[in-house]
């Protein structure tokens, strides 16, 4: 079996011969004949499809190291980008063969294990994320993140920024939160998850979770593109806890639409290396992109797929309660609404804005409009008058 990776491409050359020449970068060729040359030995890629702009290469299942991320992206993913006459290239979608997928082990924990550790299962699970995202000591973090489940939330993570600076050391940071969770659950009943970053270099990623994990760590969160899909990869083979993955850094790979890398490739491997949730972007907010692309995310990280669990997709970026529905009409049940200065910028503060989130997907669970819901939900109804329904973006 072949994987078979799709390709936007716009050259000087005909699409046919922009397709070879990256078959040929990208197996066993190069840009003249040599006395080492291999092909005809069952490696080289070939071109199945080429034409206007898009082509289909397949590369032969032997030149994958299984198990190896970044070989893989060296195959599908490397050279290609350099190549001279090619103006453009950008990979659309990759498929692996089910051999190579089933090599992996995938999420240690998928949906359905993080629902029943929240025990939530009939609604859209609810984030939120410290803000501001630096600079909050681990006392105030931990009341931030106090205040915020009291509201309802199901989720709290650190931002991709934080990791275990000076101010914000992340042995007390995540004492102290988890102390308020506690908490939160004595007084509510309600288990809250909270991601703490554990993002750092290769060699000492996994000790810095096991450490938190220790700690009393309930999810970990690791910044996927800056780590490597190996280091997540690592995480979920390591350590017994969920694992958000936060994509930061990937507007410089996916936003151009005509070169680099979709996020549905990136969303495939991530599934892959065993993420829980992953930021796929939103259908309205201030990182919102095309329709298509995060309907592909989406089905992606949750239809069936060679066994592996499935992944919550999280929408993130500019959400607050006006644009709930919008995302949830997208994404449906089994997705996460991510709200930073969406919760903790409400007039009455983190517990309330928290509120008028939850009020938001009750609302969509519900059939209603959020306007009518929040006839009867003060939050709800304090948050849609204070940012109306387009909300100025102030920095």
């Amino acid at each position: 079996m072949d994987v078979i990776a799709n390709y936007y491409v716009e050259s000087e050359w005909q699409i046919e011969k922009a397709a070879r020449s990256i078959a040929a970068e990208q197996s066993t060729g190069t840009w003249t004949s040599v006395s080492t040359s291999q092909k005809g030995s069952g490696l080289d890629a070939r071109v199945i499809k080429a034409e206007g702009n898009f082509c289909e290469i397949a590369f032969p299942e032997e030149l994958f190291e299984p198990l190896n991320f970044p070989q893989y992206l060296s195959v599908i993913a490397g050279n290609l980008f350099g190549l001279g006459a090619i103006e453009n290239v950008r990979l659309l979608d990759v498929e692996f063969p089910g051999k190579l997928v089933k090599m992996h082990k995938g999420p240690r924990f998928g949906i359905e294990d993080a629902r029943k550790i929240l025990g939530v299962h009939d609604r859209p699970l609810v984030g939120t994320i410290i803000k501001p995202k630096v600079g909050l000591s681990p006392k105030r973090t931990a009341e931030v993140a106090f205040d915020a489940a009291m509201g309802g939330l199901d989720l709290i993570k650190d931002d991709e920024t934080l990791a275990n600076q000076k101010f914000c050391p992340i042995e007390e940071r995540i004492e102290l939160v988890m102390e308020k969770l506690y908490r939160v659950e004595e007084a509510t009943g309600k288990k809250v998850f909270y991601a703490v970053n554990v993002t750092t270099g290769a060699r000492d990623i996994v000790e810095r979770a096991e450490k938190v994990a220790e700690l009393g760590a309930n999810m970990v969160m690791v910044d996927v593109l800056t780590a490597g899909f190996d280091a997540l990869a690592a995480l979920a083979q390591e350590i017994k806890l969920p694992i958000h993955v936060h994509r930061t850094m990937h507007g410089a790979i996916t936003r151009n639409r005509k070169h680099g890398i979709a996020m549905l490739p990136l969303a495939r491997l991530v599934r892959m290396a065993g993420g829980t949730n992953l930021h796929t972007g939103s259908y309205k907010g201030k990182m919102d992109r095309a329709k298509e692309e995060n309907d592909a995310c989406r089905d992606a990280l949750r239809q069936d797929w060679h066994g592996l669990k499935k992944v919550f997709p999280v929408a993130s970026g500019g959400i607050f309660p006006a644009n709930v529905a919008e995302n949830l009409e997208g994404y449906g049940k089994d997705c996460i609404v991510q709200a930073g200065g969406g919760v903790h910028g409400h007039p009455g503060g983190s517990t309330d804005g928290a509120a008028a989130m939850v009020q938001a997907v009750e609302a969509w669970v519900e059939g209603m409009s959020i306007d009518d819901y929040a006839n009867e939900h003060r939050e709800l109804k304090e948050a849609i008058e204070y940012w109306g329904r387009n909300p100025q973006i102030e920095y």
